[in-house]
C-alpha cells in the first residue's frame, strides 16, 4: 500500500469573519447589549457620550459581504499602536498599572455580573407577565375542601394539561404513572372540570364543549345532544345526517350550531401567558418627495468608539511591562475589530434593504396585490453580496413602511405563473408571488355566498379564467388550509 500526499485548497473562517457574521445576524435590541457587555470587557471601548468627542472608527471597514476567502477590514489603528501622539498631563496621572490589573484579571467576574443581570431580567418579565394557566387553576384548587391527596392528585392532572387547557394524555396511563386508582384519578379529574376557565380538565374537544354547555344550563338543549349524540355527523357539518337522526327543522338545527360555534375550542389559551413580545423594527423606510429612504433605526442604539487612553500606556517605554504593552495590543485589536464590525453590519442592512426596497415599491405604493415574488439569491447577486450573507442580514429583521411593519423575510416567497402578459401591473413579467394569490383566495372565499359556499375547484376555476393564474386544485386547497379556511362544506351556513 503506497501513501500519496496530494495538496488541497481549503478555506477557513478566521474568527474575526466569524464573529462579524454574528454580528450582522444581530437584531438592534441584540446588538445594543452586545456592545454593553463589550464595553463591560474591553477597557480600549467606551461611549461616545462619555467623552462628547467624535467616534474614531479608524479606517472603512473592509468588503462588507463577509464571504469566505475575503478578508475582512484590516486594524485601521493598528499601525498606530507604538505612536505616543499627544498624551496629556492628566493622562499621565491615571494609575494605569491598577488600570491593567483590573482589566486582565476582572474579566471573568464583569462576565459573571452580565449573567446575572441577565437571569434578573428573564425574572422580571416573568413576574410581569399575569399567572399562566396551571398556575390559576392550581390556585383556584387550593381554594376548595380537598384533602391533601386529593389536592396532589389534583395538581399533577392539571400539570398534565396542554395549551388548551384539555388533557391529552390518557387518564388510564396517568393512573397506573403516579399509582391512583382509575376510579379516584377520575373523580379528581371531574372536580377539575369545575374551575374556570370553563371546558379545562376535558379529554378531547367533545367533552370540553359539554362542559361549556353544561355551564350555561343547555344540558338539554339540541346543541348538547348533537355533540353527545352526533358529534361526528357534527363535525362533518352533515346537516341531512343530523336532520334525519334529531328529526329537528332546519332551521332548529341551524341555531345550535350558531350556539356551538361561539363556544371554545381553546378554553386554556384564554389564561395563556398575557406577557406582550413588542417588535422593534430594525429599519424605517419612509416617502420622502416621492422616493423611498431607508435607514436603521437605531437612534437609540449607544455609539462605541475606541479609547485613546492606549496611547499614554504604550509611550511609558521602560514603565510598562511587556505583559501590559501585549495585553494592551489585543484589546486594540478587538476593539477595532469591533467597532468595523459594526460599521460592517450597517452598511451591509441598509445595503440589502435598498435593494428590497427598490423591488417592492409597487407593494409599498398599492399593497399586497402588487407583491413581487423574490428569492434571497436575487438580492445577493443585485448587491453583489453571498447569498448566506443576505440570509444573515435578514434573518429576525423588521421593516416599518408606510404599509405597516414587516419581518424582511416577508418579502422573499414563491412565485406562481400567470397565463396572459396582460396582468402586468399587479405583477411584472407574468408572475405573482404566493402571498398576493394566498390573499386573493382568501378575499374570493370572503365574498362568496354562505349558503352555496365555493369548492377548491371552484377557486381554481376563478383564478385560471379571470386572473390567468396557473394554479391547480390541490394548491388551492393547500393555500387555503395554510390560512385556516376549511372545507366549503364547513364554511356553509344554513
Amino acid at each position: 500500500m503506497e501513501l500519496h500526499l496530494q495538496p488541497q485548497t481549503r478555506q477557513q473562517f478566521s474568527p474575526q469573519l466569524m464573529y462579524s457574521l454574528k454580528l450582522l445576524q444581530y437584531t438592534t435590541v441584540e446588538l445594543e447589549q452586545e456592545i454593553k457587555e463589550k464595553i463591560e470587557e474591553n477597557p480600549l471601548l467606551e461611549l461616545e457620550e462619555e467623552t462628547g468627542e467624535p467616534v474614531d472608527t479608524g479606517e472603512p471597514a473592509g468588503p462588507e459581504d463577509g464571504q469566505a476567502g475575503e478578508p475582512l477590514a484590516e486594524e485601521a489603528d493598528a499601525t498606530r499602536e507604538d505612536d505616543p501622539g499627544d498624551v496629556t498631563s492628566d493622562r499621565d496621572a491615571i494609575d494605569w498599572d491598577a488600570y491593567i490589573r483590573e482589566g486582565m484579571h476582572n474579566q471573568m467576574d464583569s462576565r459573571e455580573e452580565t449573567e446575572k443581570r441577565e437571569d434578573q431580567h428573564i425574572l422580571e418579565r416573568e413576574g410581569k407577565s399575569g399567572p399562566t394557566l396551571t398556575q390559576h387553576l392550581v390556585e383556584q384548587l387550593h381554594l376548595l375542601e380537598l384533602s391533601a391527596r386529593d389536592r396532589e392528585i389534583g395538581e399533577y392532572l392539571i400539570g398534565n394539561l396542554d395549551d388548551s387547557g384539555l388533557l391529552d394524555v390518557p387518564l388510564q396511563d396517568l393512573a397506573l404513572e403516579s399509582s391512583v386508582p382509575f376510579d379516584e384519578a377520575e373523580r379528581v379529574l371531574k372536580v377539575v372540570q369545575t374551575l374556570e376557565p370553563t371546558g379545562v380538565g376535558a379529554r378531547d374537544l367533545r367533552e370540553s364543549l359539554m362542559l361549556q354547555l353544561d355551564a350555561l344550563n343547555l344540558r338539554e338543549s339540541l346543541a348538547f345532544r348533537m355533540i353527545s349524540e352526533h358529534w361526528r355527523d357534527v363535525k362533518l357539518r352533515r346537516i341531512a345526517e343530523i336532520r334525519k337522526k334529531t328529526r329537528a327543522s332546519q332551521k332548529d338545527i341551524g341555531d345550535a350550531l350558531n350556539v356551538i360555534s361561539g363556544l371554545s375550542p381553546h378554553p386554556g389559551l384564554a389564561l395563556g401567558d398575557s406577557s406582550v413580545i413588542s417588535i422593534h423594527p430594525d429599519l424605517v423606510v419612509e416617502k420622502m418627495e416621492g422616493e423611498y429612504v431607508v435607514y436603521l433605526n437605531d437612534r437609540n442604539l449607544p455609539t462605541v468608539r475606541v479609547s485613546h487612553a492606549y496611547q499614554a500606556i504604550l509611550s511609558r517605554g521602560g514603565h510598562s511591562t511587556e505583559e501590559d504593552r501585549q495585553y494592551v495590543r489585543q484589546k486594540l485589536t478587538e476593539a477595532n475589530h469591533f467597532v468595523n464590525s459594526i460599521e460592517q453590519r450597517r452598511s451591509t442592512l441598509l445595503k440589502v434593504t435598498n435593494c428590497i426596497v427598490k423591488a417592492q415599491r409597487a407593494f409599498l405604493d398599492a399593497g399586497l396585490s402588487c407583491l413581487k415574488p423574490m428569492i434571497l439569491q436575487e438580492v445577493a447577486d443585485e448587491v453583489g453580496l453571498h447569498v448566506t450573507t443576505v440570509s444573515r442580514a435578514t434573518q429576525g429583521k423588521y421593516i416599518q413602511t408606510p404599509r405597516g411593519i414587516y419581518a424582511l423575510r416577508f418579502f422573499f416567497d414563491g412565485r406562481l405563473q400567470k397565463k396572459s402578459p396582460e396582468h402586468t401591473d399587479q405583477a411584472p413579467a407574468g408572475q405573482l408571488a404566493t402571498k398576493t394569490v394566498k390573499d386573493r383566495i382568501a378575499r374570493i372565499i370572503e365574498e362568496e355566498d354562505e349558503r352555496a359556499p365555493l369548492s377548491d375547484q371552484a377557486i381554481e376555476e376563478i383564478l385560471r379564467s379571470k386572473e390567468g393564474v396557473q394554479i391547480k386544485r390541490r394548491t388551492v386547497a393547500k393555500y387555503r388550509e395554510n390560512l385556516g379556511i376549511p372545507i366549503a362544506r364547513m364554511r356553509r351556513r344554513i
